[in-house]
């Protein structure tokens, strides 16, 4: 599915990334887990063909980059981020901002075939927000609107789905609802590569971890052999524990025991 080889990036005096190799396989589902400042967003936009690398090679879907049309890969991709949502119309109606994703567009400004919206109005549905349909974007939680966007990614039935921070600035009850979200991508056949700093995010949809510290690999694999107690200390420079709950892992801080 991915495939990134001997990556590295340096901007003047500094070294974003540091020979960074990692084999994502179809079926997997991956996440990408470090620090703030880890260089985490900078591999999701060599992923998505925007950013490139001082050396290496990328190959996303069969496509080797640099070697094909970026603009045929984008097409196979959904993508969720901050700089995306930013783009969007606060005043459009929310099953017209899912449906701007069946063409890659942020506005329409033509007639919507019914049909799209029929598929825009049924993915609302399935994630609880078909009643908000109509409200305009902007009148959404900043959950609903993430939920939205899910839906948005969704409706043009993507082979790979990034996901750049998803949760970041939700409560604990709007976390849950989108991860419950997320998960559920389970039932769809979808690759999925997810980008947090939060332990507590790697819901059982994920197969997968790569721990990035400093922009170098810390370590990748099986979840349960990658999040361990030596190698999240080894990450994060804190010492913690590790305990499961049905395929989710959540960390305690040794010395006080605080949840994170």
């Amino acid at each position: 599915m991915i495939s990134l080889q001997h990556l590295s990036l340096r901007r003047e005096e500094s070294q974003i990334l540091d020979d960074v190799s990692l084999d994502m396989k179809q079926g997997e589902n991956w996440v990408i887990l470090g620090r703030n400042g880890s260089g985490k967003t900078t591999l999701l936009e060599m992923m998505t063909g925007y950013l490139f690398p001082s050396k290496g090679s990328v190959e996303v879907l069969g496509y080797k980059y640099g070697q094909c049309d970026l603009r045929e890969v984008r097409k196979e991709i959904g993508y969720i981020g901050p700089s995306l949502m930013e783009k969007l119309s606060l005043t459009d109606p929310v099953w017209e901002v899912v449906a701007t994703g069946a063409y890659a567009y942020l506005r329409f400004y033509e007639e919507i075939p019914q049909i799209v919206k029929d598929q825009a109005l049924t993915l609302l549905e399935e994630m609880n927000l078909g009643e908000l349909a109509y409200h305009p974007f902007g009148l959404l939680s900043q959950g609903e609107r993430k939920k939205a966007m899910l839906a948005r990614c969704l409706i043009a039935e993507p082979k790979l789905l990034i996901m750049d921070e998803p949760c970041a600035g939700l409560d604990l009850y709007e976390r849950e609802k989108m991860l419950a979200e997320i998960d559920k991508l389970r039932q769809r056949n979808v690759g999925v590569v997810y980008v947090t700093h939060h332990v507590e995010e790697i819901v059982p949809l994920f197969t997968h971890v790569a721990l990035i510290r400093d922009g170098k690999l810390a370590g990748a694999g099986p979840k349960e052999e990658v999040l361990t107690q030596e190698m999240l200390m080894a990450t994060f420079d804190i010492p913690v524990t590790v305990d499961w709950d049905n395929g989710r892992p959540w960390i305690k801080i040794s010395s006080g025991g605080t949840s994170i």
